[in-house]
């Protein structure tokens, strides 16, 4: 009997292929981006201290009620770039180096990064 070939594995792989070359400071944190099947999370993150700075997801109690029945799940990611970008500035932080996770930058993933560069960062 065949077995049904897992989408993770070769995302996991991309995944630490990219983070073998990227990592986040205290200057310029890293953009993390976890997307499911129904919900996306940003996160910045010092890699130096292994500290998670702030998070934004299509959870958060801010963007819950603006998000209810509103638009479809690329318009919820790039609420979360907005809202991500807000906290961000709030801390200070400027720039900050995109870590798409292995996903592809299309989509979901594409529309919470032109969110939170509307709101002024910079990658």
């Amino acid at each position: 009997m065949l077995k049904k070939a897992s989408r993770k594995g070769p995302r996991e792989r991309r995944r630490i292929r990219v983070r073998k070359k990227i990592a986040g400071t205290a200057e310029r944190p890293r953009l993390n981006v976890f997307r499911s099947a129904r919900h996306i999370y940003a996160q910045l993150v010092d890699d130096d201290r292994g500290v998670t700075l702030c998070a934004a997801s299509t959870l958060s109690p801010e963007l819950k009620e603006k998000l209810d029945g509103a638009g479809g799940k690329t318009e919820a990611a790039r609420a979360v770039g907005e809202l991500v970008a807000e906290k961000a500035k709030a801390l200070g932080i400027e720039k900050v180096v995109f870590d798409r996770a292995g996903y592809l930058y299309h989509g979901r993933v594409k529309a919470l990064a032109d969110g939170a560069r509307a709101k002024g960062l910079e990658f």
